[in-house]
């Protein structure tokens, strides 16, 4: 069976360090990712919030993956359909069985964002280069502006989508916050207060109430990064998620944000740093409950 069509989310695994990652092999540094970069199994993908920002220079050989061109539906808002997720990765000589990794600026966090996308996908062999294109060029690693030609390849349509596994919808985080299983807001103070409908330093988006949904707790999706953009540790994490917050590895756990792009940073970090198996990534989050007619609104 290909990776394609397997939609089997990885299980924890039981022989790991005790203070490690509970699947370390997703995350790997600068010098490893240095150590790769001509590797044919190997696809390196550049996402940013900044869409401009791999035009000025990337990664020797990496691709660019565009969240909005390449990842939306470019009407319905949702994400492209299979056939279309299959063409881009055939365009891109990417196949079910190469290895992607991925990095970008903001800490990672639009990088896991189109990680996810493609976990939703089914795609298997995904990666997060640690400390992402700050990282990378703080330690005055080489970047280049050529873009790589990939020998263009057949990627099978997906079998399915994770859908009901890794991603949540307004019914169903509603059915959550109601029976007060866990919610986590990653977004800022700000934004979960109610105080703002935006990011700080960011433009209004038309959002028509602020708040958060009731019930939910709020922990910052940065709590989880260090200042260089590298990941916190393992046992640091434990300590904001599992003894600040009380969650345990068995939940089912609903992460939002505005768009689903800050809480992937948090999906990535319980799914595959802590192991939780049942983490899901509310992608509608404020953008769609904010302007939802009696969605159910708190406010501190």
């Amino acid at each position: 069976m290909n990776a394609s069509a397997n939609c089997e989310l990885p299980t924890a695994n039981s022989h790991r360090d005790a203070i490690g990652y509970a699947h370390p092999e997703v995350l790997v540094s600068t010098q490893w990712v240095s150590e790769h970069l001509h590797d044919e199994k190997i696809c390196i993908i550049e996402s940013n919030e900044d869409i401009l920002l791999y035009d000025t220079g990337h990664l020797p050989g990496a691709i660019h993956i565009d969240w909005r061109r390449d990842l939306q539906d470019p009407l319905v808002r949702d994400y492209l359909i299979p056939q279309a997720f299959a063409a881009l990765c055939s365009h891109h000589g990417i196949t079910p069985e190469t290895v992607c990794v991925f990095y970008g600026d903001k800490s990672n966090w639009w990088s896991c964002y189109a990680l996810w996308v493609f976990r939703l996908f089914g795609h298997i062999n995904v990666k997060i280069m640690n400390g992402g294109r700050d990282k990378w060029i703080t330690e005055g690693r080489p970047l280049v502006r050529e873009v790589p030609q990939r020998k263009e390849v057949h990627y099978p349509i997906p079998a399915c989508r994770l859908d009901r596994k890794i991603r949540a919808f307004f019914e169903e985080t509603l059915a959550h916050s109601q029976k007060a299983l866990p919610l986590i807001d990653v977004r800022s103070p700000g934004e979960f207060s109610g105080e703002v409908t935006h990011m700080p330093d960011y433009p209004q988006e038309g959002v028509l109430r602020g708040g958060h949904v009731p019930g939910a707790r709020h922990v910052p999706w940065k709590r989880a990064a260090n200042e260089d953009a590298t990941f916190k540790s393992a046992s640091e994490l434990r300590k904001i998620y599992q003894e600040e917050l009380k969650l345990q590895p068995d939940e089912d756990v609903i992460v939002y944000c505005r768009i689903g792009e800050r809480s992937s940073h948090t999906w990535f970090v319980l799914t595959y740093l802590l192991g939780f198996p049942h983490v899901r990534n509310y992608d509608g989050s404020w953008t769609e409950w904010g302007n939802r007619v009696q969605a159910p609104i708190e406010r501190s």
